[in-house]
């Protein structure tokens, strides 16, 4: 029996449905991830037979892959079955899906987000434009957000909401911007204004995260002593993990990344994988577009598929 056609890549080359949409175990992640991303954009599912939502996600996703028409490949894990690659990710919770490039993750989002953003999402992978309309009015407030212009950013965000009431990432935005200016109270208010079947979703999560950070930095450490602390005692590692709250708590994304990714390098296991867990709630917390999230993910990827 013949392999079916769904599309056709680069140049009208015809992809078998079997190389656009498949399944992997742990030990054929590295080809079908790692190595396929190399020639084309990968997402990877992580999914599990018990979780309802990932059962809303997965057909929007493969769906949208097959009309993307080979410009991204969906490669669908069970972590059920396969627990050590998300494990090693630092996946905490599902549908969670991840988009490597050239062997590394570059971004991704957690939750059974709304289907415009999983196709936005698809297409900024996949090089083609992104929607209009209030995408573009999210991506200028992000933009204004990182500038430093607070004020700016929450005014777009505050509008988007009053089109969209329950937009994720206008009430994600809105609550970092209180996060930024220091109103704790009001960022947590902001969050809970996210529906219930959002909880979880990606951005969602990035501002929870980013108020769990900011609600521990009351108790970080002074830089200047934990960084004589490491300097005189490398492997001191718990100076280390409070050196990389206390500069994250500065805003220094790239320090506090450096020295979680140092303790990972000697031993990953130090005090239960505590410097990978950090990491991955600073990933959750920066956003996946953050400089240092792509970076951190690369490095944290490099030193896990070693």
């Amino acid at each position: 029996m013949e392999t079916p056609i769904l599309n056709a890549g680069p140049g009208g080359a015809e992809i078998p449905d079997a190389e656009l949409i498949k399944d992997t175990t742990t030990n054929d992640f590295v080809a079908d991830v790692i190595e396929a991303s190399r020639k084309a954009p990968v997402l990877v599912d992580f999914w599990a037979p018990w979780c309802g939502p990932c059962k809303q996600l997965t057909p929007i996703l493969e769906r949208l892959v097959k009309a993307a028409k080979g410009a991204v490949r969906l490669v669908k894990l069970n972590i059920d079955e396969h627990p050590a690659i998300p494990g090693q990710m630092g996946v905490q919770s599902i549908p969670a899906v991840f988009a490597f490039k050239d062997g590394r993750p570059v971004d991704g989002f957690m939750g059974a987000v709304p289907e415009s953003q999983i196709k936005a999402f698809i297409e900024r992978i996949g090089g083609a434009p992104a929607d209009d309309g209030l995408d573009a009015a999210i991506a200028e407030a992000d933009a204004q957000l990182e500038a430093g212009d607070i004020n700016a950013a929450a005014q777009i965000y505050g509008a988007v909401l009053q089109q969209e009431a329950q937009n994720v990432n206008a009430i994600a935005g809105l609550a970092k911007c209180y996060i930024r200016s220091g109103d704790l109270e009001r960022a947590e208010q902001t969050l809970a204004l996210a529906p219930p079947n959002q909880a979880d979703a990606g951005p969602i999560a990035s501002a929870a995260a980013a108020l769990d950070l900011a609600q521990k930095s009351a108790d970080a450490g002074d830089t200047e002593s934990l960084r004589r602390a490491v300097e005189s005692q490398p492997a001191d590692f718990q100076a280390r993990y409070d050196l990389a709250i206390a500069l994250n708590a500065q805003g220094d994304h790239e320090g506090a990344m450096e020295h979680l990714l140092a303790i990972i390098a000697r031993d990953r296991a130090w005090n239960d994988e505590a410097a990978r867990k950090q990491l991955v709630q600073f990933f959750e917390a920066w956003g996946p577009k953050d400089p240092a999230t792509v970076r951190g993910r690369q490095q944290l990827s490099s030193l896990l598929f070693a």
